[in-house]
């Protein structure tokens, strides 16, 4: 069936599809995306079966089914593999080298759908590799294929997922940890007892059921106000360290002993040290709004940094180009080359864990060296004229400015190692500030300045 192009187009975003079941996405939608998925595929000759994961949401199990009827009518098979997350479904397109399709909606309200598509091998779909023309066929209506039907097989392929990543990561002198999760009521509490149950860990679980009507909190860690029952988990417990997944579980945030957030970046770089302790001299990506210990790190250790946009095509467009080994995000998205350049969260949270294990001291302590400047996180400003706001600030400061660049926004490089960076956003009017700066008082006079000028 033909469909209006606005309401496609509504749904089928950049890099994945999304939107509110019942009244964006329902079953003869998602049955008419894996149709038109199929018949990319078909068309190239690139593959003969689709592999598809689901999240806990209620909707999920039967968006799914629909999504193999689509795709079997086009003549492909199709492997289940159930209840996954977002990374265990990448390492199935890795393990089977098929296109993957993963019902989730990651970190979104209990209302919301979606798909992430990935070629085989994990390779990512968005708008330039495949999404547009699923979009042309939505509103085209998608051709019926009259060759014969794919069949639908199952496959469990957790254990196989758990036995993958703890093998990529060297947990062989670990000594015993107190390991405090919160997943959110989401695919955390699938994996993580998968994957922790062959290591040293007294696991302290918290909102381990799976229910997609998240009702404890947003599976979303990247708010604050999201980590506040974890961090006081972890001090009442004596846990040695807080781990914390999105709905999907393919981001890990990560608490101290104390009850602190580590930040992303802190992560970034202690993994991209131990990356190139086993391969030096080897690329690692970072996005530009990561903080500067990251490229400074890994140029002290003889790596080779390389600043992306921000934007998961983007990093993982540049993993497959350099050959990088590892790359991460400010966002707490991790990425590894030998997982098909894919993220996994979980993987970025083993090697926190052998990290911390290898030594005596508590994680605050071995994160400390990985925390030399202060940041301000986030900060979003509506704007009725984002392109004119912005040009304000760069001309305010562009008299002290060392250099300014446009890789992604507008990023300002300023004396003593302070820099901002000022994005507008893709999808509403809004402008995002991150500001990084040697001391929490510098941080703050800067983002006064700035908004000041975006607010004025």
């Amino acid at each position: 069936m033909a469909r209006a192009a606005e309401s496609v187009s509504a749904v089928i975003k950049a890099y994945d599809v999304r939107g509110v079941v019942g009244e964006q996405i329902d079953e003869e939608f998602v049955r008419e995306v894996g149709a038109s998925f199929a018949r990319l595929l078909r068309s190239e000759g690139s593959a003969d079966r689709v592999v598809i994961g689901h999240d806990m949401r209620a909707s999920s199990p039967s968006l799914s089914q629909a999504f193999a009827d689509g795709v079997t009518a086009q003549g492909l098979d199709v492997v289940l593999i159930g209840l996954a997350s977002t990374d265990q479904l990448y390492f199935a397109s890795g393990l089977l080298d098929a296109p993957g399709a993963m019902f989730t909606a990651s970190h979104n309200p209990a209302k919301y759908n979606g798909i992430k598509l990935c070629r085989a091998g994990a390779k990512p779909v968005g708008q330039d590799t495949g999404l547009a023309q699923i979009s042309a066929d939505l509103v085209e209506g998608v051709p019926a294929y009259d060759g014969d039907r794919g069949s639908i097989t199952e496959q469990d392929v957790l254990e196989d997922y758990a036995s993958f990543v703890r093998g990529l990561v060297d947990l062989a002198e670990m000594r015993p940890l107190k390991v405090a999760v919160d997943a959110g009521n989401g695919m955390g509490g699938h994996t993580v007892p998968a994957v922790f149950g062959a290591l040293p860990v007294d696991l302290v679980p918290l909102y381990f059921e799976l229910d997609g009507t998240f009702p404890n909190h947003e599976a979303n860690p990247l708010d604050p106000a999201n980590l506040v029952d974890l961090q006081r988990l972890v001090v009442e417990s004596g846990a040695d360290v807080g781990l914390a997944f999105d709905g999907d579980a393919d981001r890990c945030f990560v608490v101290d002993e104390r009850g602190e957030p580590v930040t992303p970046s802190a992560v970034t770089a202690l993994v991209a040290a131990r990356e190139l302790a086993k391969e030096p001299g080897s690329t690692i990506i970072h996005n530009l709004i990561t903080s500067r210990v990251v490229p400074e790190l890994v140029a002290e250790q003889g790596g080779k940094p390389v600043r992306t946009r921000v934007g998961h095509s983007f990093i993982k467009q540049q993993m497959a180009e350099t050959g990088a080994v590892f790359g991460g995000e400010h966002s707490a998205h991790y990425y590894f080359r030998d997982f098909w350049g894919a993220d996994s969260g979980m993987l970025a949270a083993l090697h926190v864990l052998a990290a911390l294990a290898s030594q005596d001291g508590p994680l605050s302590e071995l994160m400390s060296s990985y925390n030399r400047y202060a940041a301000s996180g986030e900060i979003n400003s509506t704007v009725a004229d984002a392109a004119e706001r912005t040009e304000a600030v760069v001309a305010a400061f562009e008299d002290r400015a060392v250099s300014i660049d446009r890789l992604d926004g507008v990023t300002v490089d300023l004396p003593d190692n302070a820099w901002f960076n000022l994005r507008a956003s893709n999808t509403e009017p809004l402008l995002r500030l991150n500001v990084e700066a040697r001391t929490d008082g510098e941080v703050e006079a800067l983002v006064k300045e700035i908004l000041s000028v975006v607010r004025a």
